[in-house]
């Protein structure tokens, strides 16, 4: 359980955050490639600039939490971690303000996304579409935690459908997830509308950036919740004093949410990051039809009127659907197995249920199962998600590619929020059972209240460890492809495609 704990929280969120950094970086770089004429180089890796002034900023307000105002008691914990990311993203503010100062000219020109017009751009509206990204993020980050922190009145709620069993809970559980998407998705559509006014296609990927400048900080409380989850494992393990494990499901509380907090950034910037990589799709595909010679394509921007672009922006959207039935019904599937496997050592080894055992359980055999299962169950869902953009640019051109990228980018954002942040709420809302008294209201562990609480939490794993957080490589790994494949694609019939329809 621990090492499953460390691989899917702190290498896999870890792996996703900082791959949306590189690709957001990198599709600044392809937009942005004509900045180079006029600004320099030093208006070229402006970008990278960026990046390297997050790190410093979070490293400067690391010292908040460990000798400014240093955590001394367990409430403490959860709002220095809040504290943390609030004052790495106002240090950003103006941090970024005197990088593009330094680092941008007076005025530089940009080819327009959209037509042949050059824009002219200068470092304030640079820097403020990175400062829409930051403040973006602390938002959707913030919404995230109130959604799901027993500390706000939505997981109490949720808390108190469990009186009534698990189907209201899990009913209620659906709707809060749901609910949970509305601000995000106007805060992102906020940040899309503002930056692009700004600085084109090329705005976006800024505020892509921004939205991930203090990531070192965000990575940092994303990874603070499954070390302490994992100390309260070993603390049980080993069969330590009662008030180890209160002490660690506090922390770990914590931990909880603010690893929902890590999962809301992951989610908002793989959105941008994925709609900046559409831009430099659509850039790549128009200089590939004007070094050939021929009528340049997306000239206008993308037609989703055109037939065959609209039939494809609906399959693009059934994508992430399929995505997450397969990667749910793996988890499923995985978990017969493991119950199966245990079962079984607990017949032929019925000694391993006493008190003080006197035979070691097959550790080999869980293990082998989960890992198994993970390569192997993995395998479909992967091929469907790398195939999908491959296939529709080589036989149906780069307008269906279009249509299917962006459907995919609509679905996958509101499915991954609400499912992240279900999990989320359902696995609070059972920590927050377990903390009552058992003359209280809730009953406490062990009650028929907290066995429904329990099956909500064993839903959510794989809505907030699987599927949800899984979605944002799903959106992006379809934008990569497709942009790294624009040539390919161009190269059959101009971009029409094997069928040329």
């Amino acid at each position: 359980m621990n090492v499953g704990d460390n691989v899917g929280d702190v290498a896999g969120i870890g792996s996703d955050l900082f791959g949306s950094f590189a690709e957001a970086t990198c599709a600044a770089l392809v937009i942005g490639n004509s900045i180079g004429l006029t600004g320099g180089w030093d208006a070229m890796v402006f970008p990278v600039v960026v990046s390297a002034v997050g790190i410093v900023v979070c490293m400067l307000c690391s010292f908040i939490a460990t000798h400014i105002s240093p955590v001394k008691s367990e409430a403490g914990v959860e709002t220095a971690l809040k504290v943390q990311l609030i004052s790495t993203t106002v240090l950003m503010i103006p941090s970024v303000i005197l990088a593009a100062k330094a680092f941008l000219p007076n005025s530089f020109d940009l080819k327009a996304t959209v037509g042949n017009d050059m824009v002219t751009l200068t470092p304030i509206e640079a820097a403020l579409c990175v400062i829409m990204g930051a403040i973006g993020g602390l938002t959707i980050g913030l919404i995230t935690e109130y959604y799901t922190s027993h500390t706000y009145k939505p997981v109490r709620e949720l808390a108190d459908a469990c009186k009534t069993g698990a189907a209201t809970n899990m009913i209620y559980g659906i709707a809060l997830g749901y609910k949970s998407v509305i601000i995000p998705v106007i805060v992102l559509a906020s940040v899309i509308y503002g930056s692009f006014s700004l600085c084109d296609m090329y705005g976006v990927s800024l505020a892509a950036i921004g939205f991930l400048s203090n990531l070192a900080t965000g990575l940092t409380i994303d990874v603070y919740g499954p070390v302490c989850d994992n100390a309260g494992g070993i603390a049980e393990m080993a069969e330590l004093e009662p008030y180890v494990r209160d002490k660690t499901d506090a922390l770990d509380a914590a931990g909880n949410t603010t690893a929902a907090i890590g999962k809301g950034f992951a989610i908002g910037s793989a959105a941008l990051v994925s709609l900046a990589l559409f831009g430099a799709f659509v850039t790549r595909i128009r200089n590939a039809s004007a070094e050939a010679g021929a009528e340049e394509l997306f000239l206008n921007g993308v037609n989703m009127l055109e037939p065959l672009t609209f039939a494809f922006l609906i399959i693009g959207g059934m994508i992430p659907f399929a995505f997450a039935a397969m990667t749910m019904k793996s988890v499923g599937l995985a978990a017969m197995e493991m119950v199966m496997e245990v079962q079984r050592q607990f017949d032929e080894k019925p000694h391993l249920l006493d008190e003080n055992p006197t035979e070691r359980p097959d550790y080999d055999a869980c293990i082998a199962i989960s890992t198994k299962a993970s390569l192997r169950e993995m395998v479909p869902p992967a091929t469907m998600v790398i195939l999908t953009p491959l296939l529709t640019g080589i036989f149906f051109g780069v307008n269906a590619v279009s249509g299917l990228l962006v459907g995919s980018l609509i679905a996958s954002v509101q499915l991954a929020i609400s499912m992240s942040n279900s999990g989320g709420a359902w696995d609070n809302a059972k920590k927050y059972i377990e903390k009552a008294a058992p003359d209280s209201e809730l009953e406490g562990k062990g009650s028929e209240i907290h066995k429904a609480a329990v099956v909500g939490d064993t839903v959510g794993d794989p809505f907030k460890d699987t599927s949800g957080p899984a979605l944002n490589i799903v959106m992006k790994l379809m934008a990569v492809l497709s942009l790294v494949f624009a040539d390919t694609f161009y190269a059959f019939n101009s971009g029409g495609g094997i069928f040329n329809l």
